[in-house]
């Protein structure tokens, strides 16, 4: 039976930690047997949990030491950084051969041990940026649900480690005991896209008080007009090289970045609160054909306009027939 061993750290993040226990120990194999034993062990017999209570721990770190698989939870923003031992335990296992995923904000604890050094590797989009500054050595993907290297995985947000460990039970026992397995979690076993598709792409900052902020207005108020370059630095009284330059100065991003981004944030207001066409809100956003806005959509958002819409629609949305 393969061994499952859920590290557990103080302040962990309770789903991090109970959506692996729970999707392995539901798995079965075709004659009805469990397929995993699943464990959970810590440096500690007594582990603090982030809300506020504390969980008895049966197994030490030594548990490690015969587990195939190692899954470190994540654990909340203010938690201390993991122990010498905590890390030696990981750095032993993974030199072993034994397989290590992390979930969530567990992603920090391997890039700690150097396990993701020259790696790829994800974790929650909003804790994406810090992972990258903390540990250079590590390529991070902020837009995907989860990363396999092979022996070291890492995953997303929490409802991302349901995707991670399905796909490891595929990977272990083929696709009809991952599929039983989804059914008993109540979700598809693979999911259209990645989390960029979850990430709040706000409107572009506009710089308040600067040169640049009444030609950006300008801009939002009509996106679904051809706008170019000349007529953006016409509107502000610059050559266009010189508003090229000022505008990186002042937004970090060139002018058609920032306009792309624009309307690629007025499509997905469209698609979360109306029931226009795709044909329609690729004209309000102002792209070119419709499938020069399904193209840039999926690059940005890492799905389409129908998955986001099904996916983000307001109960409420508005017609088509109803507008104007």
């Amino acid at each position: 039976m393969h061994s499952v061993v859920i590290l557990v750290l103080d302040d962990v993040v309770p789903f991090d930690m109970a959506a692996p226990m729970q999707v392995f120990d539901w798995t079965r194999l075709p004659d009805g047997r469990p397929a995993y034993r699943v464990r959970l062990c810590a440096e500690s017999p007594e582990v603090r949990a982030d809300g506020g209570f504390a969980l008895r721990v049966e197994h030490g770190l030594e548990a490690l030491a015969d587990a195939d698989t190692v899954i470190v939870p994540g654990c909340s923003p203010t938690a201390a950084p993991p122990s010498p031992r905590v890390l030696a335990a990981l750095r032993e296992a993974a030199a072993a051969g034994t397989r290590i995923a992390s979930v969530c904000a567990g992603a920090f604890v391997l890039a700690a041990a150097g396990l993701l050094d020259g790696l790829r590797a994800t974790t929650h989009w909003a804790a994406a940026d810090e992972l990258a500054r903390r540990f250079p050595a590590v390529e991070v993907q902020p837009d995907v649900l989860y990363v396999d290297n092979g022996r070291i995985l890492t995953s997303a947000g929490a409802a991302a480690a349901l995707d991670l460990c399905l796909h490891m039970i595929r990977r272990d026992l083929g696709s009809a005991v991952a599929a039983h397995a989804a059914r008993m979690s109540v979700m598809p076993l693979e999911r259209e896209g990645g989390q960029a598709q979850f990430i709040v792409h706000d409107h572009p900052p506009v710089p308040r008080g600067s040169t640049l902020e009444p030609v950006l207005e300008w801009v939002e108020d009509n996106l679904a007009h051809e706008i170019t370059l000349g007529a953006m630095a016409a509107r502000s009284g610059m050559s266009e090289r010189t508003f090229s330059r000022r505008f990186r100065e002042q937004t970090g991003s060139t002018p058609l970045q920032w306009l792309l981004r624009a309307r690629v944030r007025r499509a997905q207001y469209l698609l979360e609160n109306t029931a226009h066409p795709v044909e329609r809100i690729a004209r309000q956003a102002g792209f070119g054909s419709p499938t020069a806005f399904r193209e840039r959509f999926r690059r940005v958002v890492g799905t389409t306009p129908q998955a986001y819409r099904a996916a983000f629609n307001a109960k409420d949305a508005v017609p088509a027939a109803a507008r104007p």
